[in-house]
């Protein structure tokens, strides 16, 4: 009986994770990918669906052998969505490097704090999130518009002569997009950082090896699963970005959440926006699968 609720709690395990894939995973991205070969309609919602569940099984395989890419087609002649998918691979990579470089300091910090402070080290990191995301982006326009909290400290201490223009450009969102997901970026590197053993610096410093080095051949290589974690979560969320590039970003800010939001609200192409969701949605496919790769070696190397 032992054995029997054993072997049906490790299945348990292994399914739980899939039904939740299905539901809010693959089954959302069925629908969106059947409204991308859907053609566009005045109706409610704005679209002629390319099959309907209500079709007998003749009607939807007829209306499966006719699907249309056409959507598809379309983004890949129009240069525009291209350029935003470019433009925001390209911003959120370098957000992730600033993030990286600003969080991996703090993280090691924390690391190598008493431990009777870590805990609220740790709660002062994650203290922003007691706030809304909303009013934390709104916090920083008032911060950066020309007349702005940032440009009248300046000016006071006499290190500029006018106000910096710094909202509405992409210094303003490489801003909002480091400050919002550092949090995203410190904590799985202070987890990594956290686990390592200190003995192995000390063995590095006393065979020869200056700090710089030390770090470099021991810290660094050890606290790589929490850097590459880090990078997942604030790179994937970051090319999909609305908020923060609409706020902060001005109209020469190309990203392709805007882009999307634009096609869906704006224009009401519910097939075209759906199939730049689609796209969107293979391409953040490519670092997961990278960083599941770096996992099972990580792991394999562990074992």
């Amino acid at each position: 009986m032992g054995k029997l609720g054993s072997s049906v709690y490790n299945r348990l395990v292994i399914i739980i994770p899939y039904v939740w894939l299905l539901l809010f995973f693959l089954a959302p991205f069925f629908i969106v990918f059947r409204i991308s070969l859907s053609s566009t309609a005045i109706a409610m919602p704005p679209y002629d669906p390319a099959f309907s569940f209500a079709d007998s099984w003749a009607d939807t395989w007829e209306k499966i052998a006719s699907f249309s890419f056409d959507n598809y087609h379309y983004l890949i002649d129009d240069p525009l969505y291209f350029n935003a998918y470019l433009s925001s691979v390209i911003i959120a990579g370098i957000s992730t490097l600033l993030t990286l470089l600003i969080a991996y300091p703090v993280a090691y910090g924390m690391a190598n704090a008493p431990r009777s402070i870590r805990p609220t080290l740790l709660m002062l990191v994650i203290l922003p999130f007691w706030t809304s995301f909303l009013i934390r982006v709104y916090a920083w326009i008032a911060i950066l518009k020309p007349e702005g909290l940032l440009n009248q400290l300046l000016l006071s201490l006499n290190i500029i002569d006018s106000p910096l223009i710094i909202l509405n450009t992409n210094i303003a969102v490489y801003i909002g997009i480091v400050y919002s997901y550092l949090p995203f970026m410190v904590l799985p590197l202070y987890s990594s950082l956290e686990k390592m053993d200190g003995t192995l610096i000390e063995a590095a410093q006393d065979l020869g090896c200056p700090p710089i080095t030390a770090f470099w051949r021991v810290t660094f290589p050890l606290s790589l699963p929490g850097v590459v974690a880090g990078c997942m979560l604030v790179f994937i969320p970051a090319v999909g970005e609305f908020v923060i590039p609409d706020l902060l970003g001005g109209s020469q800010t190309l990203m392709i959440g805007k882009t999307l939001w634009n096609e869906f609200n704006s224009n009401r192409d519910w097939p075209v926006s759906s199939a730049v969701a689609t796209i969107l949605l293979l391409i953040l496919v490519i670092p997961i699968v990278f960083f599941q790769n770096v996992q099972a070696k990580a792991d394999e190397q562990g074992k």
